[in-house]
Order: structure tokens, then C-alpha cells, then sequence
């Protein structure tokens, strides 16, 4: 098994009793934690089951963290004009800054990590770092580009989800098999799903927002309309901004692709549907929470729940992606047709062409799983890739995709 049971290269003082003593009294813990964990190593280094649940519910908190501020983000984006130093911002801000000292520990220390997954930590992490000052510099060029899908938006997205996936390697090779790597697991899987399903967003505030804008109650501040038609923007541009196929899409090709990836490497039954019904719990309680302090609501993307259950049925029933792509697209086109009758979704391109295309690329990139599921390189790819000792052998229990 890749993870060790006990340590015997270093001698350990004991922890804090529990979370809440060590958060109880923070300068005794950091007494305690720096001449204790602190110290040099290469990835791979042994730690403990009690060493990685540690460290792993401090990725949780960060993620955690970043997801309130971007969701808070997206809805202060259609309220009030773009401010550097916003709430939503600082909060996002705060879970970044636990990440990076979160890679800069492992890649000090070694702990928790084989090579690939602190490489994964690192390069997401640098992505994400270089494209603040991006963002920053094109929102001063392009002026209020409040549109999700800018590239400098994307660099944000890619390097979130390349940091999550070290996190998501790292957890899965160490953890030993039970209730708590299951729950680990899925709790850092809703978080790469949340990130992946985040452009939608644009869409799912937009829609409402446009019909609150045209029936004369508008739910933005006049600054920044008066901002959006400075820059020769109509409520259309402004609002919906990106053509009405893009949603499906997105939720198809890539949200619900990210939910098969999920429920094949956690082997989980319900894992699809699992984190499907997280994420709109988790949205559902936010549209509740800021539209009671004053700020703009969403429809919710509630045809992902339906893709979802479909995903894990045709997984368990081991279909291939040739017949189970165009299963769960029709499942999920037919729940976006009922929430479409009763005015709870984007618009959506409903062309036979277009839906025809969309069904063809998702089934593709399922098929395309379905081959890199069955490719020698990614049993050796699943394998820790470690520096201190030997690299045990991965038992049929890893974290290998093997379903």
C-alpha cells in the first residue's frame, strides 16, 4: 500500500487533542507543528493516516473558502462595479493564500505528496499566481469584461483545477481505503466539479438578471450600467454575452464528463450523483444566503442532477461511452426541456444541428475516457512516483481508475 501506517525516520511530539484545541491556541500549535513537521524531505516521505487528515482537511478548508468568494464574486459582478479589493475577493484571496502554503509545506517537506502530485500542486498553483496580475492588468485594458469566459478568466479555472487534481492524486494514492478517503475524496471532487461547472454561472445570473433589467426592476447598481454603456454595451452583451449553445455544452462535455472521471477513480456507485446534488445543495443555500443581503440570484443548473443519475446508472451497467453519451445527453437535454417550460433555465440553442453536434462531442470525449481507461499508460501514470525509498506497488485498491 503507498501510504505508511507509522513513521520511523523521526521522532513525533504529540498533537493537539483535536481541530478545535489547535485553533484554541494557535501559538502552542505552531510551537508544536514547526520543529516537528518543518523539516526537509523528498515527495513520498512516510506520514501517518492522523499526518495526512491533517493536512488534506486544511485543502478542504482553503478550497473551501475559494469557492464562497467566487460564488460571492459572480453575483457581486452583477450588482456593483469590479473592485480589486472586494469582499468576495479578499475571501477567495484567504483560501489561495492557505494553498500556497499548503504546496509550499509539502514541497519543503515531502509529506503527503508523491512527485507528480506536488508537481500538479505547483504548476497549478503558479498558474493561478501569474494569472491574478493577468486579470488585473486586462480588466485595467478592457475596462469591466465581466463575462466569465475571458482568457484571463480561464488561466484562473485551469490553474485551479491543475492544483485540485495534485490534491485529488495525493489524497487518493495515501489515504487508506474506508469511510474517511471516500469522503475526503468527494468533498474535493465537488470542488473540481464547482470549478469546471463556474463559467455557467455567467449564464444561470444573466437570464434573471436581463429579465429583471427589461420589466424595469433592475438588480444592478446604476454605476454599472451607466459603466456597461460607457463601454457601448447593451443589457444583452452585458448580461448574456456568449451564444446560447455554450451552456448545454459546457454542462455536457465538461461538467458531466468531470462527473464520470469522479465516479470511475472513486469506484463509488452514487459518486456522479453524490456530487451533483453537493453542488446544488451548496447552491442553492448560497442563492438563499445572498439574495437575503441584497444580491442578484441565479437560476441553478438543475438539469446536472439528472445527467448525473444518468452517469452513474450507465457506469454501473458498464456501458461504453458510444452508447452511454448519447444516454445521459438525452437525459439531460430532456430535463433542460422541462426546466425550459417553466422559465428555470439559460437559453439554450434547441437547433437539431446543434444538439446533434453536442451529443456527438460528448459521446467522443466519453469514448475517449473509455480508451485512456484501458491504456498501459495510465497504470503506470496511477503509480506513485516517489524520492524517498522504494515505490510500492499499487494494490487494486488505489486510486487507479479501475471501473
Amino acid at each position: 500500500m503507498p501510504h505508511a501506517a507509522s513513521v520511523v525516520d523521526r521522532a513525533t511530539p504529540p498533537a493537539p487533542g483535536s481541530a478545535r484545541t489547535a485553533l484554541r491556541h494557535p501559538v502552542a500549535t505552531l510551537r508544536w507543528l514547526w520543529p516537528a513537521y518543518v523539516t526537509p524531505g523528498r515527495p513520498g516521505r512516510p506520514t501517518t493516516q492522523q499526518e495526512l487528515r491533517w493536512i488534506y482537511t486544511a485543502w478542504l478548508g482553503a478550497f473551501l473558502l475559494k469557492m464562497l468568494g467566487s460564488s460571492w464574486d459572480v453575483s457581486w459582478h452583477f450588482k456593483w462595479l469590479r473592485d480589486d479589493l472586494a469582499p468576495p475577493h479578499l475571501l477567495n484571496s484567504a483560501g489561495t493564500v492557505v494553498v500556497v502554503a499548503l504546496v509550499l509545506f509539502s514541497s519543503y517537506t515531502g509529506y503527503g505528496v508523491d512527485r507528480r502530485a506536488l508537481r500538479l500542486m505547483q504548476v497549478g498553483t503558479g498558474l493561478f499566481l501569474v494569472a491574478v496580475p493577468v486579470d488585473i492588468v486586462n480588466h485595467r485594458i478592457n475596462g469591466l469584461d465581466i463575462t466569465s469566459w475571458s482568457p484571463s478568466h480561464s488561466l484562473l479555472y485551469l490553474g485551479t483545477a491543475v492544483m485540485l487534481a495534485g490534491a485529488l492524486r495525493g489524497w487518493w494514492l495515501y489515504a487508506a481505503p474506508g469511510r474517511v478517503r471516500d469522503a475526503v475524496a468527494l468533498g474535493l471532487w465537488l470542488f473540481f466539479a464547482e470549478n469546471v461547472l463556474f463559467p455557467n454561472q455567467h449564464q444561470e445570473y444573466g437570464v434573471l438578471s436581463l429579465r429583471a433589467y427589461e420589466a424595469g426592476r433592475t438588480t444592478a447598481e446604476p454605476q454599472l450600467l451607466d459603466f456597461a454603456v460607457a463601454q457601448a454595451q447593451s443589457p444583452t452583451q452585458f448580461m448574456l454575452p456568449v451564444p446560447a449553445w455554450v451552456h448545454p455544452a459546457w454542462l455536457l462535455c465538461a461538467g458531466l464528463l468531470t462527473l464520470v472521471v469522479a465516479r470511475r477513480v472513486t469506484g463509488l456507485r452514487w459518486a456522479a450523483t453524490t456530487v451533483a446534488a453537493a453542488y446544488l445543495a451548496y447552491r442553492a443555500a448560497m442563492w438563499v444566503g445572498l439574495v437575503a443581503i441584497g444580491f442578484p440570484p441565479s437560476v441553478l443548473p438543475l438539469a446536472l442532477l439528472a445527467g448525473a443519475l444518468a452517469v452513474d446508472v450507465a457506469v454501473s451497467r458498464r456501458l461504453p461511452g458510444r452508447l452511454a453519451g448519447p444516454l445521459v445527453a438525452a437525459v439531460t437535454y430532456g430535463a433542460g426541456a422541462a426546466l425550459d417550460a417553466a422559465g428555470l433555465l439559460p437559453p439554450w440553442d434547441w437547433r437539431p444541428e446543434v444538439i446533434l453536434a453536442t451529443v456527438l462531442v460528448s459521446t467522443l470525449l466519453w469514448t475517449l475516457l473509455d480508451v485512456l481507461a484501458q491504456s498501459r499508460w495510465l497504470v503506470g501514470w496511477s503509480a506513485p512516483l516517489e524520492e524517498h525509498g522504494e515505490t510500492p506497488a499499487v494494490p487494486a485498491t488505489s486510486g487507479a481508475p479501475t471501473r
